[in-house]
C-alpha cells in the first residue's frame, strides 16, 4: 500500500447528494494532515451509439446549462447515483431515458474515471449504449428542460474535443473510449 492512513472524517456540510468532510490522515513519515473532501455516491455516464444507414457511428450528446460555469456544456447523458442500492447500469439506463429519450438495447462498461481526485472520492462509471430506440424522455429540473440534443457523427464529436468545444471529463473519456473500442 501507500503508507498513508486515513484517521477519520468530521462532517462539515451535508447536502442532498454530497457531503463535505474534513478528513484527517497520517503520512508515511508520521506527519498528520487534513484535507477537505466531497464524499459522493458517484455518477454514471452513457455514450449512446447509433449507426447511420452507411454504417458510420454517431453519438447523441446534450448541450446543457451548467450553473458553476455559467454556460452550456456539451456532455454525454449522465447522472448521479442518487438512488440507494441501484446498480450503476440501471442508473445509466434511467439517465439515458430521462435526458436523451433513448432506451438502450445493450449496455456495456467502457471505463471508470476519477473526475477530480484532489477533492472528491467520486467515481464516474461510463457505459456504451447500443441498439437505442426513441422513447419519451423524463427530464428533471430547469437545466434538463432547456437542454438540446445533438446527434453527431463520432468523428465530428472527436474533432470537437480537439478544438476544445467538448471539455467535460466524462464526455471526453467516454468518446475516446468508444472510438478505441470501435477500432479494436
Amino acid at each position: 500500500m501507500t503508507g498513508f492512513r486515513h484517521l477519520g472524517d468530521t462532517d462539515v456540510h451535508e447536502g442532498y447528494v454530497w457531503k463535505v468532510v474534513r478528513a484527517e490522515f497520517e503520512a508515511p513519515d508520521g506527519e498528520l494532515f487534513r484535507r477537505d473532501i466531497v464524499r459522493s455516491p458517484g455518477a454514471v455516464g452513457v455514450v449512446p451509439l447509433v449507426f447511420d444507414p452507411e454504417g458510420l457511428p454517431s453519438v447523441v450528446l446534450l448541450s446543457q446549462y451548467r450553473p458553476p460555469y455559467q454556460r452550456n456544456v456539451i456532455e454525454i447523458p449522465a447522472g448521479m447515483r442518487d438512488v440507494p442500492g441501484e446498480p450503476a447500469i440501471e442508473t445509466g439506463r434511467r439517465e439515458l431515458i430521462e435526458e436523451a429519450g433513448l432506451r438502450a438495447g445493450e449496455m456495456g462498461h467502457l471505463v471508470d474515471i476519477f473526475p477530480s481526485p484532489g477533492m472528491t472520492d467520486s467515481v464516474c462509471t461510463i457505459f456504451l449504449a447500443s441498439g437505442c430506440t426513441p422513447i419519451d424522455h423524463d427530464r428533471q429540473g430547469p437545466e434538463e428542460q432547456a437542454m438540446e440534443l445533438l446527434h453527431l457523427p463520432l468523428v465530428d464529436a472527436l474533432a470537437m474535443i480537439d478544438r476544445g468545444d467538448i471539455n467535460d471529463a466524462k464526455t471526453v473519456a467516454g468518446l475516446l473510449a468508444t472510438d478505441r473500442r470501435l477500432r479494436a
